[in-house]
């Protein structure tokens, strides 16, 4: 009988080890991020300022996607590449002086293939010059909080000063992951420019062999090493983890690859709103209606560890009374949710309905009323 319950402690042991043991990483700079969330869940060395080579790409393929959302750029836009752009080596998709391309393909090339080249020519057509773009490259950094970055090229070749660090890239990744036209690029594993011509595979190996993987971007030089943005999601749940400075593509995969499988082990978004009971209803001064029902303003998110998700609660609080009119959407509270006793966060509640206020007339009659009966 002691074996057996030595044999139930081990075994529990075990998973427990399995569940909470934290990544094993082998990176000079390292972090897990939660995208809807923005939520750091693991870190290492997250601020080191370091060379990122192609990751950098995540920033050229920001900026492009939102001049695309902003209606300032077609995927059909037909680029002219120059010689600027041809005279890119490392990996490239051998543009030509003069060849013409789309933007679309670009893209492909960009997300797909690495190439440095493809990343010149659409940072030239955008912006007018690699240097500009560059410097839009540097202002969207700065508005994102990106502060351990400064970039020098659009496409991550090495060069003195171009640095940012694990921490900046998640922020960058983040942004990135809200285009998700983006996907239709970072999720393919191969396929062709030039009318089948000219062939592509994605540099980013988890694309294929890891489950729930959609992106995002690889990068590896002499000084920078091997690096990555990978992303993947399951279940709703879509994490970032970046790794930078790797000894060789293998320990960068299966640095990302730790960490994505901990977080997924580990955490789980809920949506409380969706199982708490909205009870209540504010009382409204001078309206046709004399209560409101409020009901949520947004479908609430929070990230919590697994081990809790079934003792999440909501506790309702609503303002004493408002005087019509009431909007439809005007804020009459909020629920609160715990877990364990600590605070996850909040959600406004709102009224259901319109609520007009009374006309003189009726206020009087109501008045009239109250004294005669």
């Amino acid at each position: 009988m002691k074996k057996v319950i030595c044999i139930i402690l081990m075994c529990l042991l075990i998973c427990s080890y399995t569940v909470f043991a934290a990544p094993e990483i082998d990176c000079r700079s390292a972090i897990l991020v939660e995208a809807s969330t923005g939520k750091t869940l693991f870190e290492h060395n997250p601020h080191e300022a370091l060379p990122p080579a192609s990751v950098t790409k995540i920033m050229t393929m920001l900026l492009t996607m939102e001049a695309i959302d902003g209606g300032n750029l077609s995927l059909d836009d037909i680029v002219t590449a120059s010689e600027n752009a041809k005279s890119y080596g490392g990996s490239t998709i051998f543009l030509d002086a003069g060849e013409q391309m789309s933007v679309n393909d670009l893209l492909k090339g960009i997300a797909v293939a690495s190439g440095n080249d493809a990343c010149v020519a659409i940072a030239e057509h955008i912006s007018g010059s690699e240097s500009s773009f560059v410097e839009m490259m540097n202002n969207r950094a700065r508005e994102l909080g990106m502060n351990d970055t400064n970039f020098e090229n659009c496409n991550g070749l090495d060069t003195d000063g171009h640095v940012t660090s694990a921490y900046d890239i998640a922020l960058m990744s983040r942004e990135l992951l809200k285009h998700e036209k983006i996907f239709d690029y970072t999720t393919i594993w191969t396929d062709t420019l030039r009318d089948g011509k000219f062939n592509l595979a994605n540099t980013n190996k988890l694309i294929r062999f890891y489950n729930g993987a959609n992106g995002l971007k690889t990068g590896s030089t002499s000084i920078a090493g091997s690096c990555i943005s990978a992303t993947a999601k399951r279940d709703g749940l879509q994490l970032i983890a970046v790794v930078l400075n790797a000894p060789n593509s293998s320990k960068r995969f299966e640095s990302a690859k730790s960490m994505l499988d901990w977080g997924f082990a580990n955490y789980t978004l809920v949506r409380p709103v969706e199982t708490t009971e909205i009870t209540g209803e504010v009382k409204v001064a001078k309206g046709l209606k004399e209560f409101v029902t409020p009901k949520p303003k947004e479908d609430f998110e929070v990230l919590i560890d697994k081990t809790l998700q079934n003792s999440v609660t909501g506790e309702v609080e609503l303002v004493e009374g408002v005087e019509a009119p009431v909007s439809k959407g005007d804020e009459i509270g909020k629920v609160v949710f715990y877990a364990n006793g600590e605070k996850l966060g909040e959600c406004p509640l709102v009224a259901a309905e319109d609520v007009p206020r009374k006309t003189f007339s009726q206020i009087y009659l109501d008045i009239l009323k109250k004294w005669l009966f």
